[in-house]
């Protein structure tokens, strides 16, 4: 079991993808990190965000918890994150985090979402909000695990 990350975009870029895989090596099953990268639609704006919506919901599971990422989502503290994946992972829930596009995801998703999460009330480009998710699961595994890595 690992946390799948559906990210809208191209692969990461090369100085994300260091970051990225700074925290992947540190990561164990089942906070380690699968990502599956969707296609940029062709489209503008609303027919964009329909086009990428489909492919996104195309590629969750039925029984999966997903945890769509948006700035008007709710702010959450990393022990909260790590308490609610580790309650997923307990239920044998397969864990589906999403970063949509840049005009984001419609209705839908917004409906099949189990928990929407704000990193920040700032916007962050989307290869950011990358290497902040891959941070912020290596924070949850340490904080699951009783390790030093996080101080409050």
């Amino acid at each position: 079991m690992s946390v799948v990350v559906l990210a809208v975009g191209k692969k990461h870029e090369d100085w994300i993808q260091v970051g990225v895989q700074r925290y992947e090596t540190r990561l164990r099953q089942p906070f380690d990190i699968k990502w599956e990268m969707i296609p940029h639609s062709s489209y503008e704006a609303d027919r964009a965000r329909q086009e990428e919506s489909d492919r996104l919901l195309g590629r969750i599971a039925d029984d999966a918890f997903v945890v769509l990422l948006d700035e008007r989502g709710r702010n959450i503290e990393s022990p909260t994150l790590s308490a609610m994946l580790e309650q997923q992972f307990s239920f044998g829930k397969k864990v589906v985090l999403i970063i949509g596009g840049a005009y984001g995801v419609d209705e839908r998703v917004h409906a099949r979402a189990d928990f929407v999460w704000s990193l920040s009330k700032l916007v962050f480009p989307h290869q950011l909000v990358r290497l902040i998710v891959a941070e912020q699961i290596y924070r949850a595994q340490q904080i699951s695990r009783g390790s030093g890595y996080h101080h409050e």
